[in-house]
């Protein structure tokens, strides 16, 4: 019966209804859309690391994130290569470039050379059409994501462009590689990279290491390090924190969205325990009854947890809802929001635990109901 009591508590007026409908979904689309911007801004940080497919990268020394590259010398990559259980080292150049659209406006990419016949740090999620190594190879050519096309004046492949006054031809399209920076990625052959950039024949950024079967990756780090000491290496998983760690709570774009997702979570529970404790009140007179009727404490307890947690599901799915649509819609944007099952799973135990912490606050009232009021 307490599960009925709860509910017929809860549709008995719509308008009532509405209102905590209302106040549930919209602190779970705040959660939604915060969460999953912070999601997305912590993927797009470190997904060149994520994507390389390496088991070491040996970069420059204090290097902070993967986009900050600090030039090396070629001859890390020879090194690499004689130390034992290293079984392949690829050279890649990372740099911040020009790119001059058809209208004669410039904006800024991020240049990424690697070898046309390399196994490992070639660009992902390419378009149906040429093979990255074929797109490599051609004299010139660079592979651009489908995302920023517009951004970057380009409506077709073979298009002709200009990087850095040098003539570049755009010989495929990736879909789906974001950049948190919004200066686009592009991808090229290591010599058209160096010639675009301005870099020496023997200018890299970084080596990417893979070992040998069997290998232990700490092992070989520490070998590595031992060859070179004056250079890092690090574990996939070591770059791609030290990335997003850096953009997260060392720049003010970072601090932002943690500030504005702690701001969603916080309005979320005010929005919740405001609707909830309005609800419960509104039904005291009820509850005085079932006191007076010889009702105990924990029924009413039962009553008042069971609509929170009913309202908080109807609320809650009406509000993911329309965050997986939002985020649906945005899909193909530059910065769209990032909403997997455990995130939404995550949230919905967040708002369940609100709605009942929010109902919490109102037993005090309904404990204390003098049922001698009915009767009055």
């Amino acid at each position: 019966m307490t599960l009925l009591i709860a509910w017929r508590n809860l549709v008995h007026d719509r308008v009532r209804l509405l209102v905590t409908l209302i106040g549930i979904a919209f602190s779970t689309i705040l959660m939604g859309l915060e969460l999953g911007m912070l999601l997305n801004f912590l993927h797009t940080t470190s997904t060149i690391v994520d994507h390389a497919n390496v088991d070491l990268w040996v970069t420059a020394h204090g290097v902070r994130s993967v986009d900050l590259a600090t030039p090396l010398e070629e001859r890390r990559r020879f090194q690499t290569l004689s130390v034992a259980g290293v079984a392949a080292a690829e050279s890649y150049l990372l740099q911040f470039a020009f790119w001059k659209k058809p209208d004669g406006v410039r904006e800024t990419v991020i240049i990424i050379g690697v070898d046309p016949h390399a196994v490992m740090g070639l660009p992902w999620a390419i378009e149906p059409g040429r093979s990255v190594h074929d797109a490599l190879s051609i004299p010139d050519g660079v592979i651009v994501d489908r995302l920023y096309a517009e951004k970057l004046g380009i409506d077709h492949i073979d298009q002709l462009v200009e990087i850095n006054d040098h003539r570049a031809r755009v010989t495929a399209f990736t879909n789906g590689i974001r950049t948190f920076t919004q200066s686009p990625y592009v991808f090229t052959s290591l010599r058209t990279a160096r010639l675009l950039t301005g870099r020496a024949d023997k200018d890299i950024t970084y080596v990417l290491v893979r070992l040998e079967k069997g290998q232990n990756p700490e092992a070989a780090a520490a070998a590595l390090a031992t060859r070179m000491p004056d250079v890092d290496v690090l574990q996939p998983t070591q770059f791609s924190n030290k990335s997003r760690t850096y953009w997260l709570f060392t720049t003010g774009a970072g601090t932002t969205l943690i500030a504005s997702s702690v701001l969603a979570l916080m309005v979320g529970v005010v929005i919740v325990a405001q609707t909830l404790y309005a609800s419960t009140m509104d039904r005291l007179p009820e509850y005085a009854t079932i006191r007076a009727m010889g009702g105990p404490r924990s029924y009413l307890y039962k009553i008042v947890i069971k609509q929170a947690v009913v309202g908080g599901l109807l609320g809650y799915g009406v509000g993911i809802t329309l965050v997986l649509t939002l985020a649906y819609l945005a899909r193909h944007s530059s910065a769209a929001p990032q909403v997997p099952w455990w995130m939404a799973g995550s949230i919905a135990g967040i708002t369940i635990l609100m709605c009942a912490v929010a109902s919490l606050v109102s037993l005090n009232k309904v404990i204390s109901i003098d049922p001698v009021k009915v009767f009055r």
